[in-house]
């Protein structure tokens, strides 16, 4: 079969359920990173299928409405401003592309995962953000052993690390909203580190968009209501399992007159 590098595909022996793509071949291995969810992946080229180019619009970036809170009204509208640090391009690229269409005042940042934690205070220092995400590539590394153990995740100890350093800026976790983590991460130890969401409470992987799903609605709720929880977790790709966290209220400041 001609995969070449740049291809999507999906796999045989898990029933075809994700496309990737191939991002190198090297020594007949083919490497893979998942279009939707947050997961990278290698195989040989005998369990791999073809697949269509995937359109980019997904089933969350069509449902986002382009509201204009200036409109609404007398009032006006000021939403959360979200800081979104992420350890892949095209994961954070897509994200900001939903915050541009919910109208949620947003600013990216592309650092490795374990490199977040020295450059987030400053980065807090300079944008002052209401939501901080916190993101990239995780694993659970089942062949090393307990689940409870960070040691065993590829990248969970990195999100906590940076997690402490952004509590460190602020402490409140109402004042600043830390949403954490990424494929399969070590859920608990991120909650404890001060994360006020986090994944992967059943360590199953998380769609592209999550992390910005959760942000926008944080944003784009008035801070005298509320969140339903549940809700909330609800509208991300897998709910309770691929993500969790605290009751809060919304973030967005409201005022009168227009």
């Amino acid at each position: 079969m001609d995969i070449k590098k740049g291809d999507y595909v999906s796999r045989k022996s898990y029933d075809n359920d994700i496309v990737f793509k191939v991002v190198n071949i090297k020594n007949e291995i083919y490497y893979l990173k998942g279009q939707d969810v947050r997961l990278f992946a290698d195989s040989f080229v005998s369990d791999l299928v073809k697949e269509k180019i995937p359109d980019n619009e997904d089933e969350f970036e069509i449902s986002a409405e382009n509201d204009d809170f200036a409109l609404r009204g007398d009032f006006f509208y000021l939403p959360a401003k979200v800081l979104h640090i992420d350890g892949d391009s095209e994961y954070l690229d897509r994200c900001l592309k939903y915050y541009k269409n919910m109208n949620v005042y947003a600013v990216g940042k592309k650092l490795e995962e374990k490199n977040i934690y020295k450059e987030i205070i400053p980065l807090l220092e300079q944008y002052r953000p209401d939501i901080v995400i916190i993101t990239g590539h995780d694993a659970f590394l089942k062949k090393k052993g307990d689940k409870n153990d960070i040691r065993n995740y590829k990248n969970s100890l990195s999100f906590v690390n940076a997690i402490k350093m952004a509590r460190k800026y602020e402490k409140s976790h109402d004042k600043l909203v830390i949403i954490a983590g990424a494929c399969q991460s070590d859920y608990e130890e991120l909650i404890k580190a001060g994360a006020n969401f986090a994944s992967s409470p059943k360590r199953i992987n998380i769609h592209a968009l999550d992390p910005a799903i959760i942000a926008s609605n944080l944003a784009l709720t008035e801070r005298s209501q509320e969140i339903d929880l549940i809700e909330l977790l609800n509208k991300t790709k897998y709910g309770k399992d691929g993500i969790g966290g605290l009751k809060s209220n919304g973030l967005m400041f409201v005022g009168y007159p227009r």
